[in-house]
């Protein structure tokens, strides 16, 4: 019989039993593992999991969306703080116990904390993946590093709530879940983020907080992801055009000058000019 966490991790997974067990292997190394429970929530066949003493519950769950898959993680979770992961990050071991050194009595009051995430090193790094980690298309944590062990501007925190790994008290992530309409992927951590600077809830940065996330990715994949993210841009908005106009003035889909910006860029050569094209080609697709 586990004793009662102090942090909860929840993990959507989607029929990668074997990266799910790898992601549950570091877990188990955490310094504070002792104080952890770990909620995966799967939406696919069910899975054997080798979790050892590890406090682990499967909640099975028929096929649904990531942001779907946390909220159902947190209505279950008993820890007095919730991190989000995704079933591909791999947790260094000081990383839970960074998190949670962030929270207490925090003169702001109720704090989101990022930590940080950069590829596996285990993994072949291919020069898209070099460019997505550098552009801020997959993890843009260059643009944020003068604000390592800080509070992010509240202007551009929302950009940087990446729910692959983000930290909160539990009863803040029960108070504000995340949509349940979104279908496609992208945007809806940002949406997400939104609502909370919303609230005055500020996002703190703690790059000791280290994860390693491991997704190979081609450039057929990237450019097939900037498709999708175009298209999800166009949902997003349609989907929070009656509730919140202040969002849509953060202008994730581009208009005007920054629209004719994104045209130049997509006639440009090389990765930027390839991925510029594919996001444009997303959003004229809705």
């Amino acid at each position: 019989m586990h004793s009662t966490p102090l942090l909860s991790i929840v993990i959507p997974a989607h029929g990668r039993p074997a990266i799910l067990q790898r992601c549950l292997d570091h877990i188990r190394e955490q310094t504070i593992a002792d104080q952890i429970e770990v909620i995966v929530v799967n939406d696919a066949e069910k899975v054997n999991l080798n979790v050892g003493n590890l406090d682990v519950r499967v909640l099975d769950v028929p096929p649904c969306h990531q942001g779907v898959a946390r909220n159902k993680g947190v209505e279950v979770a008993r820890g007095k703080y919730v991190i989000f992961i995704g079933d591909d990050i791999f947790l260094a071991p000081h990383a839970c116990e960074k998190h949670l050194g962030c929270h207490p009595e925090r003169s702001e009051g109720p704090t989101a904390v990022l930590g940080f995430t950069t590829w596996d090193p285990a993994l072949e790094i291919t020069p898209v993946m070099h460019w997505l980690e550098k552009s801020g298309w997959q993890f843009g944590y260059p643009m944020i590093k003068q604000f390592s062990h800080q509070v992010i501007p509240t202007s551009i925190q929302h950009k940087f709530s990446y729910t692959s790994h983000i930290s909160l008290p539990t009863e803040i992530a029960k108070k504000f879940p995340f949509r349940e309409d979104v279908m496609l992927y992208g945007w809806e951590d940002v949406e997400w983020g939104w609502r909370l600077k919303e609230v005055g809830i500020p996002l703190f940065y703690e790059p000791d907080a280290r994860a390693f996330h491991h997704h190979a990715m081609t450039m057929e994949e990237s450019l097939e992801r900037m498709e999708t993210l175009g298209e999800s841009a166009m949902e997003m908005e349609r989907l929070v055009s009656k509730d919140s106009a202040a969002f849509q003035a953060a202008e994730i889909v581009p208009r005007g000058w920054k629209l004719f910006k994104y045209r130049i860029a997509s006639m440009l050569p090389g990765m930027r000019g390839a991925h510029a094209k594919a996001f444009l080609t997303g959003l004229d697709a809705k």
